[in-house]
């Protein structure tokens, strides 16, 4: 941290009140960067100038530019609330969400000559084309460009026509009838028009009218022993019911209503909000933000700033509870003629539409990462389950194995941002015990050796130079409370929960140190706590499967001539495994240390045996 004030920001947090209020952060320069509310001043403010490492980046940043800050204390925490609102809309702070409506308006173009094209576009030019518009909602534009694409069956690829006919083979659309593949030549010039007159009355009037005008034209067809002709009106009417039906399923029963999520990641945060209007979905909007420390903090951040301008519906349905829920909603309320409902649904139509928006809003940051909206839904709903102050990217899993007293071993997994990094894997073999198994005491050990392990490597910043954000232990509370104090011994703060199985041997709960966490409404989350477990497990029994053939052959080969238990444990130290061993020539066994000529001949000798019986 490059800011000198640090010290003098942190004593003069220490003393501030008790009391709620709200903080103005400033730079060097005086400016306004943050403007935040708290229901205890003091708290608040201090713990941004303590901890430092923990911050994300965006506060971490914010925190670098503090030169000074001032307060205002109110009388309540609503109060507070309302002041903030003021500020940030009177400096447009730098470091707060700010929400810039930069949509326009949008159109549907309809480009000229002979095989004109539909597509979405937010500004007409002078180019020929003809424009249906202005729609104020781009996402209606999107879906009914290619709605109408996907029905009449044109073109969307960037062939020019009629200039490529006959010059490539039709693409996937064709092969998959959704495009009628003007390509080919065999769709004439009056057939294409006719079409996309079709589909331009289509977005102009109405589905009954459209659907009228097909059915007459394949009866008209088909008399005419046009069947070929009539079969694609067949198909074009079909895929208009099709849409139709499509369009019913985006429907709900609440006349108006907005569904908001917001999904975190680590390289951002995205807020998705879509808007019912007549019991219809008609628009999507979404925002990418910073990375969240507080995903309950930044809703009601958002609610606050987004219904500043917009119209407010009296249902919002939302996936995460806003802070201060009562007193936002008594806020919004205050700016409309009627009370205005935050929901936060667990089951039934408000909760489908609200997962439809989470939808939404993981595959907007999937878009610009390398990661599924699954495994950043996975992740989003693992932090939340698990109460985590930000996403858990490096997840370390442990698990205990023993087949015998003398092959007790751990596996350690690791998941980065959802996936296996199976090059960061590790295996342990058990030192601490020597007769009865305990996987308590194993456990123990393992976190340990890792956690010293950190400390020599922690410049690499890989492998064990790279702090887990969250520890899975393949086990209960009992695990859990048996690893807590050694962490927290070394002075490390890594969040720990077990992986409990049910009788099935399938992932049942999650175990905290006091008791258990369901994970039946966290269907991604339980999908990716069950791959970990089912991946450490995998790991570590196979590591414990090896040991103790390793230990066996290790016995035996006491039973050659000059090669005694200390000799056997050189040789695997030497050779790692029994395969290595047995494609070694004779000179190699000279290498490893104690051995001499006469024990490497007869050890030779005793690998190829079963060679020498197979060729006599």
């Amino acid at each position: 941290m490059k800011n000198s004030q640090i010290e003098y920001l942190n004593n003069k947090a220490k003393k501030l009140p008790q009391e709620p209020g709200i903080y103005i952060m400033k730079d060097k320069h005086h400016n306004i960067i943050y403007v935040g509310k708290a229901k205890s001043l003091k708290n608040r403010v201090s713990s941004y100038f303590r901890s430092l490492d923990k911050h994300l980046p965006k506060v971490y940043k914010m925190v670098e530019n503090v030169f000074d800050f001032e307060y205002i204390v109110t009388k309540s925490e609503f109060e507070a609330l309302v002041l903030e609102c003021s500020f940030i809309k009177q400096h447009s702070p730098k470091y707060n969400i700010l929400l810039k409506d930069d949509k326009g308006y949008s159109y549907i173009k309809i480009s000229g000559g002979d095989y004109g094209k539909i597509t979405p576009c937010h500004k007409p030019v002078e180019d020929g084309s003809t424009y249906i518009g202005p729609y104020i909602s781009g996402f209606v534009v999107t879906q009914t460009v290619d709605e109408v694409n996907k029905v009449f069956l044109l073109p969307t690829c960037t062939r020019k026509f009629p200039q490529e006919i006959g010059k490539q083979r039709p693409c996937l659309n064709y092969h998959i009838k959704q495009c009628m593949a003007p390509c080919t030549g065999k769709i004439s010039v009056e057939e294409y028009k006719e079409t996309l007159n079709q589909a331009i009355d289509f977005i102009r009037g109405s589905s009954a009218d459209s659907q009228k005008i097909l059915t007459e034209k394949m009866l008209e067809a088909s008399e005419n022993l046009q069947f070929e002709k009539a079969a694609r009106y067949r198909d074009r009417l079909n895929a208009l019911k099709s849409a139709q039906q499509r369009q019913k399923v985006v429907s709900i029963k609440t006349k108006e209503e907005d569904a908001i999520a917001i999904v975190n990641s680590t390289a951002s945060c995205c807020i998705v909000v879509l808007k019912f209007r007549e019991y219809k979905l008609v628009d999507k909007e979404y925002f990418i933000v910073e990375p969240s420390e507080d995903l309950s903090d930044s809703m009601a951040e958002f609610i606050i700033k987004y219904y500043d301008t917009k119209q407010i519906p009296k249902i919002i349905a939302v996936n995460c509870e806003p802070k201060h829920h009562e007193e936002i909603e008594r806020y919004i309320s205050q700016k409309t003629k009627y009370n205005v409902s935050i929901l936060v649904p667990q089951k039934g139509e408000h909760k489908e539409i609200v997962d439809l928006a989470r939808e939404n809003a993981s595959q907007h940051i999937s878009e610009r990462t390398r990661r599924t909206g699954k495994e950043i839904v996975a992740l989003d709903e693992l932090s939340r389950l698990l109460g985590l102050n930000k996403i858990p990217q490096y997840i370390e899993a442990y698990d205990i194995s023993n087949i015998g007293a003398e092959t007790i071993v751990a596996g350690m997994v690791v998941f980065d941002e959802g996936r296996p990094l199976r090059g960061a894997y590790k295996k342990f073999a058990i030192k601490s015990l020597s007769q009865t198994p305990d996987d308590y005491a194993s456990m123990r050990e393992v976190i340990q050796r890792r956690l010293e392990r950190y400390n020599v490597h922690k410049e690499e910043g890989v492998g064990f130079g790279r702090m887990p954000d969250l520890i899975l232990l393949d086990g209960g509370r009992n695990h859990v409370a048996t690893v807590k104090p050694i962490i927290k011994s070394m002075g490390f703060d890594i969040p720990v929960f077990g992986m409990e199985k049910d009788d099935r041997h399938r992932t049942k709960t999650i175990a905290t140190e006091d008791g258990e966490l369901t994970l039946s409404s966290f269907k991604s989350a339980f999908n990716l706590i069950t791959s970990i477990q089912d991946e450490v497990h995998r790991f570590a029994i196979t590591y414990s499967r090896t040991k103790h053939k390793s230990k066996v052959f290790e016995l035996t080969l006491c039973s050659v001539e000059g090669i005694g238990k200390k000799r056997a444990e050189e040789l695997f130290k030497y050779f790692k495994t029994i395969k290595a061993m047995e494609q070694a020539e004779q000179e190699e066994f000279l290498k490893v240390p104690s051995m001499n000529k006469i024990a490497a001949e007869n050890l030779y000798h005793f690998l190829h045996k079963k060679d020498n019986l197979k060729k006599n």
